[in-house]
């Protein structure tokens, strides 16, 4: 992995172009989730392993490649896709994958710094530690070889089928792992046991990867408030927990962070403290969600599309909250109840006793592309469902609100949310498949830099089962700046 390039870590925003992204290939541990531990392992369902490699994750990396470095796929893609490869193209641990410095996977940055014998001697005592290991267990990991190790500490399973200890199958969501700001990485605190060794695996990685070594002093880490260990057994909603989904980088001194079911209120506060001390944002808001797993994370419930186009769900909107509906009978429905309340708190840095309340996402989303972006052109809220019962509900779950955008205005989505789709239409966005799109990009008929303004729609029959988008599957590492000042439709 080349650590020679100048710029390897910025985000400054949600939209600028995408130039480098951290992903998780889906591992055989997404095969072994079955229906008496998907709960504990934070799936509702289990999912069809060879259909989300061959039909619909693939097709995820294609495009990424294609859009951040095309030198890796661009006159392969015939090779690439010929049955009788056995797909070593994306697999981590064989010679042939694609091993990219862009489009960057985490199973081979972890193999890379097992290959350095403290290390690998310090993280398997570790991972054994948190999953109660034998000591006879930890030897038999010592002498696997580093792709082999890289791939048991994320499948919990040794190259003889023997399973050792769970797999963690939502590493996939790479985006909670940790978070860009600036040039700093701000690492999670999971919420969640079946995730602890998602976040030691993620430690590792940034501290020791060549990678990120000149960024290592840039780490921020979250700490359990002082004595926590004390507190009694109700205390646990002071608990520190962050992941990333619920943190976003939507201008360059703007930062959001989410109240959640996975990210606590005592997390936010450090958050708000450690960057305002380091001078990294002037301005913070908090969006409490109602801790409910239809959300999760603020990035289920809406994301940044342009500097003035946002997805969200109508839940939240100024409509619905203020219940400003000429329809009673629409406004008995849509009530929210006390505990499914949204409430969102902005700070200043130059004036944190004064903080702005707002009771709806429209006025922030609002707030973020007049004030941030200085945009004079009309705010665009795009719904999912189109705004409609219950497709907006249905579509929610199904990740309508997840979105990844490439770079601005041109963004990544599932097939099956049809009435959100037909939202974008409604906006003026074209709707492309992303088989159709690849055809198109090897065959030289368009190229990643003219697309403009336009869903690409990824197969998601199994995918979206796993309970996250294209958001959730990504850690953007490096984006550019947004070009121009103010908006442009």
């Amino acid at each position: 992995m080349n650590a020679n390039n100048m710029h390897l870590l910025n985000i400054e925003s949600e939209i600028g172009t995408l130039r480098r992204v951290l992903v998780h290939t889906p591992d055989s541990g997404l095969g072994k989730v079955i229906p008496s531990k998907a709960q504990d392992w934070l799936f509702e369902d289990i999912v069809h392993l060879d259909t989300i490699r061959k039909n619909e994750y693939d097709y995820y990396t294609k495009l990424l490649l294609y859009f951040l470095d095309p030198s890796k796929i661009k006159g392969k893609l015939a090779a690439i896709d010929d049955p009788h490869n056995n797909r070593n193209f994306y697999k981590p641990e064989h010679p042939d994958f694609f091993r990219s410095d862009k489009v960057v996977e985490l199973q081979f940055l972890l193999a890379e710094i097992l290959s350095d014998p403290g290390i690998k001697e310090k993280l398997s005592a570790s991972v054994c530690a948190i999953e109660n290991c034998t000591y006879h267990t930890q030897k038999k990991l010592a002498v696997l070889e580093p792709a082999i190790l890289a791939k048991v500490f994320i499948t919990g399973t040794l190259p003889d089928k023997t399973m050792l200890f769970p797999p963690i199958p939502n590493f996939i969501f790479t985006r909670d792992i940790g978070i860009v700001i600036k040039n700093h990485i701000l690492l999670n605190k999971p919420a969640k046991k079946a995730r602890i060794r998602e976040a030691l695996l993620a430690k590792y990685i940034f501290f020791n990867h060549p990678l990120f070594e000149t960024y290592q002093n840039n780490i921020i880490e979250l700490t359990d408030t002082h004595q926590y260990f004390l507190m009694p057994k109700d205390g646990e909603e002071k608990k520190v927990t962050l992941e990333g989904g619920d943190v976003m980088v939507v201008s360059r001194d703007h930062l959001l962070v989410g109240v959640s079911e996975r990210t606590s209120v005592e997390a936010a506060q450090q958050v708000i403290n450690t960057l305002f001390e380091k001078g990294l944002m002037k301005k913070i808001s908090v969006v409490k969600i109602p801790r409910k797993r239809d959300y999760m994370h603020i990035d289920t419930v809406f994301t940044q599309v342009k500097k003035n186009t946002w997805v969200l769900l109508g839940a939240f909107s100024k409509k619905n909250v203020r219940n400003e509906h000429s329809d009673h009978l629409q406004h008995i429905l849509d009530a929210p109840r006390k505990d499914e309340r949204l409430s969102i708190i902005q700070f200043n840095r130059n004036n944190i006793g004064k903080p702005v309340y707002m009771d709806n996402l429209e006025d922030l989303l609002m707030d973020i592309s007049v004030n941030d972006w200085q945009c004079r052109e009309p705010v665009h809220f795009v719904y999912s469902g189109n705004n409609r019962f219950p497709y907006d509900a249905r579509e929610q779950w199904t990740d309508s609100c997840n979105l990844l955008a490439l770079k601005e205005g041109v963004i990544l989505g599932y097939d099956r949310n049809d009435k959100t789709t037909e939202a974008f239409r409604e906006h003026g966005f074209s709707v492309v498949h992303a088989k159709d799109l690849i055809q198109d990009l090897e065959q030289g008929r368009v190229s990643a830099g003219s697309i403009s303004d336009t869903l690409i729609l990824m197969p998601s029959a199994e995918l979206s089962r796993a309970r996250g988008g294209f958001h959730c599957m990504s850690m953007p590492l490096l984006r550019e700046d947004v070009a121009g000042i103010g908006c442009k439709i």
